[in-house]
């Protein structure tokens, strides 16, 4: 497995994590910005107004009501992302990381408006009578001038559907239902296997339904979820009032600087913040990777530009409201940046030749230069030698999570009711445990992703029953995410092998769904990085050719909305 996952690492290093992706997503986002003049701050207050059913009538065409299609596509956007992603990036560039997160929401509305409006231009009705759309379909159904000419695209088409396919399951369904099951596992103890049985289960009864059912399920999570969330939330937040005005300090106050060593924390340069922030914001509201228009083109509307109105709250509700009530939780808290009792990941071990000491600043440089990628130490081969639990070896440094780990313990199997210590050699190559047996390593250390966030929701009024509240938020919040991404996938194989290739998608994400949840978790997070920048890139392409078509677009709403709704008051579109 790890072979595997330094393959997909080396992958991603390309596309996701690289140092260009970001600011290709922040570029296009700040293009459209500029170039149709804030429409996220123009059109917000009417955005509003659309969702609520102001403006909608019966006989408009399309499955779903504006409402439901919002709640379908946030469904798809709050899950992991909300709960996991945001402890992941401050896991990984600190503070600093949550500022850029906001920063991407802040343009990604834009870029949704954009995407989401086009989307809904060039929608198709079905064989079925369903409404089919999303960024493959304006891909194939718009006119893309080239040298005096008009042509279409649909060989990015292919591309589009085929990566929407891939992220289906990278995004949709193999991160979710291992997040459940992983929370479920740390608080209640209950069987992963049995977890990823029980709710594959569900999942299919639910998709086998299609959009209206989705629709249905969705609109009914989305504000349930939610509510359940904030009270844990907010819980957490007011018993650490004192630690809000520090907390929003730290976030904004070394963006250009990247994130401090503090605590167990070691620190993160700005690259790396400003990496990880954008990305794992991108996982958390999908702006520009063009999944949620697929949701949007269900919505009952005969003008596009309204959905793409509907379009602009997603990244306010899912990234700049959810992930900053995260984000204080985490951070007020003080959870994140100390080390926890915990299992150890094997993909999240690197051991290093020589002694590095924490306490020693010359040491501690050395060590935040190597996990930001400004050098490289040396990495251990040979082995670890074991008496009753404890590594005796004098000549090495144990890192887990990109902390020091400490009072480290080996145990004889990797089952968790298991306390017989370990004696003997481990084998290690290259910084990795590659020896076959089965040990299981605890000790303590940086955590992350879901379980730190459950740590930060016990330091509530709640007590320990906050982490139920993370657990049960995930369930909800994955789950519907899960069922959302098969309906993308839905769309996405019918586009490319007509209708009848579906069901046979159904099955194999159903299958899918069960068994990553009792997967390696590294793996599952590079692999959504990558699917993630697969379909992002030809979206941005898209979207950016087609810049004077949504400007046009723009003008013809408000001819229409001046037509059908005289007298009313509206921003100028023009």
């Amino acid at each position: 497995m790890q072979q595997v996952n330094d393959f997909l690492v080396l992958i991603d290093s390309f596309i996701g994590s690289a140092i260009w992706f970001p600011y290709a997503l922040l570029g296009a986002g700040l293009f459209f910005t500029i170039y149709l003049k804030f429409p996220q701050v123009r059109f917000f207050r009417h955005a509003v107004r659309i969702v609520t059913g102001k403006f909608d009538k019966a006989d408009l065409p399309g499955d779903t009501s504006h409402f439901q299609a919002l709640a379908t596509a946030l469904s798809g956007t709050v899950g992991t992302g909300n709960i996991a992603g945001v402890a992941f990036a401050l896991h990984l560039g600190g503070p600093a990381a949550l500022f850029w997160m906001l920063v991407t929401a802040a343009f990604g509305m834009c870029t949704k408006f954009v995407e989401v409006a086009l989307s809904h231009k060039y929608r198709e009705k079905l064989d079925d009578g369903t409404m089919a759309g999303g960024p493959m379909y304006y891909m194939k159904n718009a006119k893309f001038p080239l040298n005096g000419k008009n042509v279409n695209l649909k060989w990015l088409a292919a591309i589009f559907a085929f990566a929407t396919v891939l992220s289906s399951f990278g995004t949709g369904s193999l991160p979710q239902i291992n997040s459940i099951s992983s929370s479920l596992l740390a608080t209640f103890g209950f069987d992963q296997m049995i977890t990823g049985a029980v709710l594959a289960v569900l999942l299919g009864l639910v998709i086998i339904g299609g959009i209206k059912r989705i629709a249905a399920v969705t609109s009914k999570l989305v504000p349930a979820m939610a509510i359940i969330y904030f009270i844990g939330a907010f819980a957490v937040i007011f018993a650490n009032l004192g630690n809000i005005i520090p907390s929003f300090i730290s976030i904004f106050a070394d963006i250009f600087t990247g994130s401090a060593a503090t605590g167990g924390f070691i620190g993160a340069n700005i690259a790396y913040a400003f990496n990880r922030g954008v990305n794992r914001g991108l996982f958390s509201n999908e702006a520009g990777q063009g999944s949620a228009p697929i949701a949007h083109a269900s919505a009952k509307a005969n003008e596009p530009l309204s959905e793409g109105m509907v379009a602009i709250l997603e990244p306010f509700i899912d990234t700049i409201i959810i992930c900053t009530v995260t984000g204080l939780v985490l951070l007020s808290s003080g959870a994140w940046n100390e080390k926890h009792q915990n299992i150890f990941e094997y993909n999240d071990i690197e051991i290093l030749s020589n002694q590095y000491s924490e306490k020693n600043e010359q040491d501690l440089n050395k060590i935040y230069n190597h996990l930001n990628g400004n050098s490289a130490e040396t990495k251990y081969n040979g082995v670890l030698n074991v008496e009753n639990g404890v590594i005796t070896n004098d000549d090495l440094t144990f890192l887990h999570a990109r902390s020091f780990a400490d009072d480290i313990i080996v145990y004889e199997d990797d089952l968790l009711d298991t306390k017989k210590l370990f004696s003997g050699n481990v084998t290690i190559t290259n910084g990795s445990i590659s020896d076959t047996k089965s040990l299981r390593f605890e000790g303590k250390s940086l955590v992350h992703s879901a379980p730190l966030t459950a740590i930060a929701f016990n330091r509530g009024f709640f007590g320990d029953y906050g982490q139920y509240i993370v657990s049960i938020g995930l369930l909800l919040f994955a789950f519907s995410t899960a069922i959302s991404w098969s309906y993308y996938g839905d769309r996405a194989m019918t586009f490319l092998f007509g209708t009848k290739s579906v069901i046979y998608y159904r099955i194999v994400y159903v299958v899918a769904f069960f068994f990553a949840s009792f997967a390696d978790t590294t793996i599952i997070w590079t692999l959504s990085g990558i699917t993630i920048a697969l379909m992002t890139l030809p979206n941005l392409i898209g979207i950016i050719w087609l810049r004077k078509d949504m400007k046009k677009t723009i003008g013809e709403y408000g001819d229409f909305f001046e037509e059908n709704f005289p007298g009313v008051k509206h921003p100028k579109f023009k």
